[in-house]
């Protein structure tokens, strides 16, 4: 259940750009851990993933179908967006490591459009851009029998099903093997901020 104080404070969020602004502000959680988004609350921190589960929750109440995207990715870390739809076109709102992966306003005709929005800002630490597919978008609501919004325990039962489902290849063989590096000022910029123990460890390519 929901306290008076979490209610108020979900109440607050006026846009899907509020709720990144109140990810923004949380410190980058480096455990392999699914908290709710009320425990993102009580605890003040998330990381991918329990960013993407709060903003889902909190783009619910702000009327919008709770839905999330995987982002899937080669020698890096996957990544998870919550989105939305305003004006018949998608946007996103998302907690990363990475401050090019996060925000994305609602311009983008169709899912893809938006996912590859992300592409040339998704790299690891040595620069590999790392994007490869992503899944359409999964309504939450089916596990709202497990009450995922409000519940103490751990709910990566819910990264085990994004991983399952099928995934959309955003690239060809040769494609991949003519990818260049991200430039070195656009990786320092990625990385500004970021926590070093959530940090993905990519074999050298």
């Amino acid at each position: 259940m929901w306290t008076k104080r979490e209610i108020t404070l979900f109440n607050k969020f006026k846009t899907p750009f509020g709720i990144q602004l109140f990810l923004n502000t949380l410190p980058y959680n480096p455990d392999y851990v699914t908290k709710s988004p009320k425990r993102v609350l009580e605890e003040r921190s998330a990381n991918c993933f329990e960013g993407a589960l709060f903003a889902a929750a909190a783009l619910r109440i702000l009327g919008n179908k709770p839905l999330v995207v995987d982002l899937m990715a080669y020698n890096d870390d996957d990544h998870v967006i919550a989105v939305f739809k305003q004006n018949d076109h998608w946007g996103a709102v998302a907690k990363s490591n990475f401050t090019t992966l996060r925000y994305r306003e609602p311009v983008y005709r169709t899912v893809r459009e938006l996912v590859m929005s992300y592409f040339d800002f998704y790299f690891n630490t040595i620069g590999d851009k790392s994007l490869r597919s992503y899944s359409r978008p999964i309504d939450l609501s089916r596990f709202d029998k497990y009450n995922w919004m409000t519940t103490d325990n751990d709910l990566e039962f819910i990264g085990d099903y994004l991983f399952k489902v099928r995934h959309i290849k955003i690239l060809t063989p040769q494609m991949v093997r003519n990818l260049s590096e991200a430039d070195n000022d656009v990786l320092r910029a990625g990385m500004l901020g970021s926590v070093k123990e959530g940090l993905f460890e990519p074999k050298e390519s």
